[in-house]
């Protein structure tokens, strides 16, 4: 599978390629990224090829649209599509009490992140997002995590993305979600380009199988598929403290692994080549976004892309029931 293959995402006129890269990583998710290797791993994945970037001002309260903006200083704009995201607004706060209830970011600045959806701090996010990137313009915008606050999204911040999308401010509409539940209302009930949905569609997940992704078929609304290690354990396999869902993997979750590893090595193909290139194969999912911490975590993202996988694999997962048979697969396998 080819990496940096170019595709059309959803109905915007937007061309990303299949690699793409998260930026919460980058930004210090559970482990202290310096800033001088974040700027090296953005720089080192333009090099290489990739065009599709994904950043928030949730991801180490502004650490990750920071880093990227200096990243990017000097290259030409028109060489990537920048993603950043809208529901979240960064307000000062005392330090001492950022350091008491620091979560999964680690060492970020005397700010909190608070929830607003409405038209006016949609705006607001979106000015503030261009300042800390120092760029004069993102490509697409996600409305953040909005789980319980469908009415006011639809009141507020899909107008306020709308008009955006008019003025030529920015080129794609998108919400991004871990749930595919709401993804589907947004589909039925407005105009979407396209939508990240984190973890929902993975060797381990498929929640989005069934009713979101042929949804998204037949609209054309182009998916960006984040976390496709779950949070780390498609990536480190059933090791101790293995990270599930941002938490540490339940023991059906373990057991599952253990048995997909087993398939692994069976057929000698990596757990991180099956976890990248499975997803890619719904003609719903138009790009992946795993992050990564380095350049040398970049490297090997794009080595497992491409690592050749044999069709017997993937029939041997759906056999072992670890896969629906009615999933597409890597090579277009019918099993």
């Amino acid at each position: 599978m080819n990496p940096f293959q170019q595709v059309s995402l959803g109905k915007s006129n937007l061309v990303v390629t299949r690699l793409g890269l998260g930026g919460g990583p980058l930004a210090g998710l559970f482990t202290d990224v310096p800033e001088d290797q974040a700027v090296a791993t953005l720089r080192r994945a333009l090099n290489a090829g990739v065009r599709l970037f994904d950043t928030a001002p949730l991801y180490g309260l502004g650490k990750s649209e920071t880093r990227v903006g200096k990243a990017f200083q000097g290259v030409n704009r028109d060489s990537f599509v920048l993603a950043t995201k809208v529901g979240r607004m960064l307000v000062p706060e005392v330090p001492a009490k950022v350091a008491a209830t620091q979560g999964e970011y680690i060492n970020t600045p005397p700010v909190r992140a608070v929830f607003d959806f409405s038209h006016d701090g949609v705006m607001r996010s979106h000015e503030a997002s261009l300042r800390r990137l120092n760029l004069d313009r993102v490509d697409i915008l996600h409305i953040h995590d909005p789980d319980d606050h469908y009415d006011e999204v639809m009141r507020g911040a899909y107008p306020a993305l709308h008009k955006l999308r008019e003025q030529g401010a920015i080129r794609a509409i998108s919400a991004g979600m871990n749930q595919p539940e709401m993804l589907t209302r947004f589909a039925k009930d407005a105009d979407f380009d396209c939508f990240l949905l984190a973890s929902c569609y993975t060797l381990l997940v498929q929640s989005a199988l069934h009713e979101l992704f042929p949804l998204c078929v037949q609209k054309h609304i182009g998916i960006i598929l984040g976390g496709p290690y779950n949070s780390g354990i498609l990536a480190t396999g059933a090791q101790p403290g293995a990270k599930f869902a941002y938490k540490p993997a339940p023991p059906e979750i373990m057991e599952r692994v253990q048995k997909i590893e087993e398939v692994c090595r069976a057929h000698g193909v990596p757990l991180k080549a099956a976890a990248l290139q499975f997803p890619l194969a719904h003609p719903a999912v138009i790009s992946i976004i795993p992050g990564s911490r380095s350049e040398a975590e970049l490297d090997e993202n794009v080595r497992m892309l491409s690592f050749p996988i044999p069709p017997a694999f993937w029939s041997d997962m759906q056999d072992r029931k670890l896969l629906p048979r009615e999933a597409p697969v890597p090579g277009g396998v019918d099993a």
